[in-house]
């Protein structure tokens, strides 16, 4: 792999040992809902103005450097309790059926999902990152973290 190059600050365990599923988690997100009361998408969660927080696993907050209070970024998340063996849903939302990949729904295959948010507080120390809003399970585990880029993240004019 190489040494490290100057400012770069390696963890002192190998992520890959920890593997879940192939991945690493990173941390778990905190939120109020469980799956009697969890809101169907992010701007519902919104509506509701209750906050969430991610807890970093211990070694992780040294990676919140350069991100800020107010930022937007992205979540990717395991949806550890979704249903995986559904390829065609129908969804109450849609004209008829839908393939898994034409959805957002977390029953899918890899249930990965991703969400934008914004930082509303930061305690590196801690490894704890407060965002606006998420609309997951309390406890849902954090795959990776990522700063949301206008000049990357923006689709293409159509």
């Amino acid at each position: 792999m190489g040494d490290p190059r100057p400012g770069e600050v390696l963890l002192p365990f190998d992520p890959g040992a920890r593997a879940d599923g192939s991945v690493s988690f990173i941390g778990t997100i905190r939120s109020p809902w469980g799956p009697d009361d969890c809101p169907k998408n992010i701007g519902r969660a919104r509506e509701t103005g209750k906050a969430a927080h991610i807890e970093l696993i211990e070694g992780y907050g040294g990676g919140l450097l350069g991100l800020a209070i107010g930022q937007p970024v992205i979540l990717l998340y395991w949806m550890d309790r979704s249903r995986r063996d559904i390829v065609v849903q129908r969804p109450g939302h849609a004209d008829g059926p839908r393939g898994v990949f034409a959805l957002r729904s977390p029953a899918r295959p890899n249930p990965v999902a991703m969400a934008t948010v914004r930082i509303t507080s930061l305690d590196p120390e801690a490894g704890r990152i407060g965002i606006d809003a998420i609309d997951v399970f309390d406890g849902t585990p954090l795959i990776d973290l990522k700063p949301w880029l206008e000049t990357v993240d923006l689709p293409p004019a159509v």
